[in-house]
């Protein structure tokens, strides 16, 4: 009876101990500081970093690791070499240890005077597009009401959109390219060669986390990593007359290079919040707003584009889906320095999420094409339009 005690006191202290040790050094299951994650050209080199101290600060993902890892108590973890990578992982544990760089920085005061070579000030790196480069990029079409209805009076839109919300219909999707158009905060938007109708389209890019197929839209935040801003540039120039399905053209007019602007970096959804409350969209073209709007506007919300897309495809970590522009362009345009009409080389644009960040591009214009091209190339709109 002695010895059945002592055993049990011995093996209640022992229990005791390993849970005393387990809350010691169990992984942090919080982070005490919000952050960003993006992709960054360091010293010349793609590197995955985490973006804090109210986005002054980049600090090198993989380095920070490698410092961390030093200290007995942490295990060795490897940190994937690009953001989708580490966007696979996020929600299958690393996203703690992700957790423990952060809160050990902040308890260590090392975002702060003499810092680390792992922290760099925003302004001494380069910003690149955070993924590099998405499976898919899924944009939504026509999916806010101002946007299904631009230039219209207020009774006209109101008409409209009462049409609109009693047959709302299902989601219209179509893909954009990935590699080429895809490009980060400070690159230039090249308008192709005699391409001369290009717009701009603000627009909430939603980063997928998870895989998954047939997502219901009770379970869509479930398979969301987090949120960017996007722009979907577009050509409204259209396809020459002659040959098969001559005018409208989705590829012709979504798909050049530099037409998908992308970052600057991506929230966590931990630290955003419900984007169907939150969101809060402006674009900004030569200091005059040509763009403003808010989630309420959607036609079909974030958690339905979800349950749509993935019905048709298999959604896979890293993939991108844009939710839509609204009104302000066509004939919705505002009057700007250049007047109201299609993009003008030299122009500047700043497209804005609130909570998220803001993307800075200037206009350049394609002024040549190779002399050997044999004709086959898509023509200046000039040659079949006035």
């Amino acid at each position: 009876m002695i010895k059945k005690s002592l055993f049990s006191l011995t093996l209640t202290a022992a229990l005791a101990f390993f849970a005393s040790s387990a809350s010691v050094f169990a992984q942090d299951l919080e982070s005490v500081m919000p952050f960003k994650v993006g992709t960054f050209a360091i010293d010349g080199i793609p590197t995955v970093g985490l973006v804090v101290q109210n986005d002054e600060l980049i600090v090198d993902l993989a380095a920070a690791n490698r410092a961390l890892e030093l200290i007995p108590r942490y295990a060795a973890l490897t940190i994937p070499g690009d953001l989708i990578g580490m966007i696979s992982q996020y929600e299958y544990g690393l996203k703690y240890r992700v957790y423990e760089i952060v809160n050990h920085l902040v308890a260590e005061d090392l975002l702060n005077g003499d810092m680390p070579n792992y922290v760099h000030p925003v302004s001494s790196v380069d910003i690149m597009a955070p993924l590099q480069y998405p499976s898919k990029l899924m944009n939504a079409a026509v999916n806010f009401y101002t946007h299904a209805c631009e230039g219209c009076n207020d009774d006209e839109r109101a008409a409209q959109t009462l049409n609109r919300q009693v047959n709302r219909g299902v989601p219209y999707l179509f893909l954009k390219p990935t590699r080429g158009a895809i490009i980060g905060d400070g690159d230039d938007i090249l308008m192709p060669f005699g391409r001369d109708r290009i717009e701009w389209e603000v627009e909430m890019a939603i980063v997928f986390g998870r895989s998954g197929k047939y997502i219901s839209a009770d379970r869509a935040y479930d398979h969301v990593f987090g949120y960017m801003v996007a722009m979907d540039i577009s050509d409204r120039g259209g396809r020459p007359p002659g040959g098969y399905g001559s005018g409208s053209d989705w590829f012709v007019g979504k798909g050049h290079d530099t037409f998908a602007p992308h970052g600057p970096w991506i929230v966590p959804k931990e630290f955003y919040g419900d984007p169907m409350e939150r969101l809060h969209q402006t674009l900004v073209i030569d200091g005059v707003t040509v763009q403003e709007a808010r989630a309420g506007d959607m036609i079909h919300n974030i958690p339905e584009l979800i349950e749509y897309a993935s019905s048709l495809i298999t959604i896979f970590p890293g993939d991108v889906m844009q939710s839509g522009t609204s009104g302000g362009t066509g004939a919705g345009r505002v009057e700007r320095a250049t007047g109201s009409g299609f993009l003008v080389d030299g122009e500047t644009i700043e497209a804005s999420i609130e909570g998220i960040g803001t993307l800075h591009h200037t206009v350049r214009i394609e002024t040549g094409i190779p002399s050997d091209l044999s004709g086959s190339q898509l023509p200046p709109v000039s040659s079949y339009r006035n």
